[in-house]
């Protein structure tokens, strides 16, 4: 489930061994991998390279990385890489060297990049250009799942058989669900970002994986570390576009509407200090005292004077061209941002082979939780992230014990919602992002959670009452799916009464490691440290 880099991975490595289904709710490449700007972190350099990734790593996650996942992820990178480069990804490169820049809490230069800001589009193309041709994998586009199955007879130890699937296009009347069962299932659907108002995310981005998950009973980890990136472009009817942490990794300055840096006060890294620190000083800094918003500027008007040979839209093309249907310009102009939410530490827990806490079920890149991230993704590990642990969950599915098993006949309901009714749906979505906007953004604190929850249980029951009587349609279960992320959310992040790394509460501003150095679960609407 998912055709991003975590899924397409895994089924060139499944398909090695047998038959592979991969399912997406759009075209394949309609994913968050494609709009990944920034690079791919990776250590080419031998040893020492791959100790400084892991340091790099463990530092940013804020106490609650997992060293084992961080090894994992930083030592399998280079070869998982080298791999793709032979696969026919075309990574930037200068008289046969590839080019390396710098990001934001990384000690030296390690980032790939490909045609200078689209090295998600470009790995996820050589992935499925290598998939397509494989005999035995077969691609479901524009279609959803609309449920896990389980085996007949399950109890307390569920076992995961398969899937419902129905169509996530137009709707139409003959768009009848339908049951594949299947030896092991993946989730590889990606985050959950248009659980709120303000992301970088694309439309797809619903938490459909999560929510199935959590709905069969397994658990989610970590939900309250969401990543917020520091700089979405921010224009009055412009979308939240992306504006890669590479700007600052080349240079770029964070200016006040006062035209101040405000940066090197915070942080003796400045611009590129950790994620959670620059998004929080952001949000500060466009506030004034009465909450009116104030602007703050991308500034690399200067960066020419230090490297006149920098071609800013040769480096930057996509940037560029998008800057460009505003009249700003790179060179010249300030550029106005603001943090938008942007990636998803936590999600459904697994050990470092993907293996949930339900047999059959794996899930492996940002909809999984290895610990890999703790409480802060470094930047630019997430590409690395989802070849790394996508070849290591296709490996699990390839080992464990696993075989068809029986189902009960499935009731799978398809009644069309009236016009009205999806009118409706749209307006409890929109409800729920700005509430969790409102409520569970960058700063936090308990009397604003609990405005949150109140709000989604009142979102939630309205779409549960929507979906009575078998009715369904593709945006109802994603208003389903983003109610069910939402609530662990709110219910993480009001059980961590600390701040540390991307939570941060106004109430307890401080970090905790006698009570919180240690990862939330969220499991049946409960949430437990361990």
């Amino acid at each position: 489930m998912g055709a991003g880099v975590a899924g397409l991975r895994a089924a060139v490595e499944l398909a090695r061994h047998g038959e592979v289904l991969v399912v997406t709710k759009e075209s394949v490449g309609e994913s968050n991998t494609h709009y990944a700007q920034g690079g791919i972190a990776v250590a080419m350099e031998g040893a020492e390279d791959v100790a400084l990734h892991l340091e790099d790593t463990v530092n940013a996650g804020d106490g609650l990385v997992s060293r084992a996942a961080a090894s994992a992820l930083v030592s399998e990178g280079p070869v998982r890489v080298a791999e793709l480069i032979e696969w026919g990804a075309n990574f930037d490169a200068e008289n046969g060297e590839l080019l390396r820049t710098r990001e934001g809490a990384h000690s030296l230069p390690r980032i790939l990049h490909a045609h200078g800001d689209a090295t998600g589009a470009e790995i996820g193309r050589s992935l499925a250009d290598f998939a397509r041709v494989h005999k035995r994998i077969q691609f479901a586009e524009w279609t959803r799942v609309a449920g896990l199955v389980v085996a007949a007879g399950c109890s307390e130890s569920c076992r995961v058989v398969g899937v419902d699937l129905a169509s996530a296009g137009p709707e139409t009347a003959g768009d009848e669900p339908y049951r594949v069962l299947a030896r092991a299932v993946l989730i590889a659907a990606g985050g959950a970002g248009q659980v709120y108002s303000d992301t970088t995310n694309p439309a797809v981005a619903t938490g459909d994986g999560l929510a199935l998950a959590a709905e069969a009973g397994a658990a989610l980890a970590d939900m309250e570390f969401y990543q917020f990136h520091p700089t979405a472009f921010s224009f009055p009817g412009a979308p939240r576009f992306l504006l890669s942490e590479a700007l600052r990794g080349e240079g770029a300055w964070l200016r006040n509407d006062r035209g101040e840096r405000f940066m090197e006060p915070l942080h003796a890294m400045a611009e590129l200090a950790p994620r959670d620190v620059v998004a929080r000083a952001i949000a500060r800094e466009g506030m004034d005292a009465e909450g009116k918003p104030r602007l703050v500027h991308l500034d690399m008007r200067h960066v020419k004077d230090h490297d006149p040979a920098l071609d800013l839209k040769q480096r930057f093309p996509g940037i560029s061209e998008f800057l460009a249907r505003y009249g700003l310009e790179l060179e010249r102009d300030l550029i106005p941002v603001r943090p938008a939410a942007h990636y998803l530490m936590g999600g459904i827990q697994t050990d470092l082979y993907g293996r949930t806490s339900l047999k059959g079920l794996y899930a492996a890149g940002e909809a999984a939780c290895t610990g890999v991230h703790g409480a802060n993704r470094l930047a630019s590990n997430s590409l690395l992230e989802g070849l790394v642990f996508g070849a290591r969950a296709a490996q699990a599915m390839l080992a464990d014990d696993l075989d068809f098993a029986a189902a009960d006949a499935p009731e799978l309901a398809h009644k069309p919602l009236t016009a009205a009714e999806g009118a409706r749906v749209e307006e409890l979505i929109a409800r729920l992002q700005t509430a969790m906007w409102a409520y569970a953004g960058l700063l936090r604190e308990e009397p604003t959670l609990l405005l949150g929850v109140v709000a989604r249980e009142e979102v939630a029951a309205e779409l549960a009452e929507l979906a009575q009587g078998g009715k369904t349609s593709r945006r109802l279960a994603e208003g389903l799916a983003l109610a069910r992320v939402a609530e662990a959310i709110l219910k993480a992040a009001l059980a961590r009464t600390e701040s540390r790394g991307a939570h941060f509460r106004s109430d307890y501003p401080q970090r905790d490691d006698a009570q919180f150095q240690k990862h939330s679960l969220f499991q049946s609407g409960v949430v437990r440290f361990e």
